[in-house]
């Protein structure tokens, strides 16, 4: 049920690995949180938690190394070199973790649903907004959406683009915004410890202005900022989307 590869990406310019649960079923590829690698979401128990989706054929689960957010947070580089990890990140995401995924579903063109908490929430919504042509459902929990403060006050192409928050405000009625506007967001945040609702609110208020379809779930207060409260999340929201998704 579980199987792995590994490859040397020119973008990432290290070797990259995808780690994948289930036989059959929609793709979700699940990004890891700020410092986690392919496998954290079994080590976390995720994956005990959508067993029942995957061993009943309705779902296939697929990580990466959060090699993006581990930039962000180790602060070795300078500001610019980490927004251009996060830029390449996006592009490794599009042009070679998701033909990967295709190839492996034996469909050139299924469509994945994507999900992430805390930073991994970022760039599941990231891959949402910049290639919906590829992605038709995002789930985002606990998000940290918003890198400003990582910035140092300097402003950056690299970083512009790869931020929904940002870049979708100005984004003209083309294809792209055209197709984002036929998905479909759900954001939902914990309202215990060590959670910015803040966050999800300002990124809801972008993407409703745009006319794209999501919908914000606040839990309480007893949830906090920590895996047992996205245990609880994502099952019940991948069932959701995955009977939209016909499966």
């Amino acid at each position: 049920m579980k199987s792995s590869s590994d490859w040397y990406s020119e973008r990432m310019q290290q070797h990259t690995h995808l780690v994948r649960w289930g036989h059959y079923g929609m793709p979700l590829l699940l990004f890891p949180t700020a410092a986690g690698d392919a496998e954290e979401c079994e080590r976390f128990r995720m994956i005990d938690r959508l067993s029942a989706f995957i061993q009943d054929g309705r779902l296939k689960v697929y990580s990466v190394n959060s090699i993006a957010g581990r930039t962000w947070l180790m602060g070795d580089h300078s500001v610019a070199h980490r927004a251009w990890v996060q830029n390449q990140f996006d592009a490794y995401i599009y042009h070679e973790v998701v033909p990967a995924i295709r190839a492996d579903c034996e469909s050139h063109d299924i469509q994945l649903l994507t999900a992430g908490a805390s930073i991994g929430a970022f760039n599941a919504l990231a891959s949402i907004c910049r290639h919906p042509d590829v992605f038709c459902r995002a789930i985002g929990m606990s998000g940290t959406y918003d890198f400003q403060a990582w910035l140092g006050g300097q402003w950056l192409d690299d970083f512009y683009y790869s931020s929904p928050i940002h870049y979708l405000p100005g984004l003209n009625d083309g294809e792209q915004l055209q197709l984002l506007r036929e998905r479909f967001i759900i954001l939902a945040f914990a309202g215990g410890r060590w959670e910015d609702p803040g966050e999800t609110w300002k990124l809801a208020h972008v993407l409703g202005s745009k006319g794209v379809p999501n919908r914000v779930d606040p839990w309480g207060p007893e949830w906090d900022h920590d895996w047992p409260t996205w245990r609880e999340m994502l099952p019940a929201y991948v069932d959701e989307m995955l009977r939209s998704c016909g499966y």
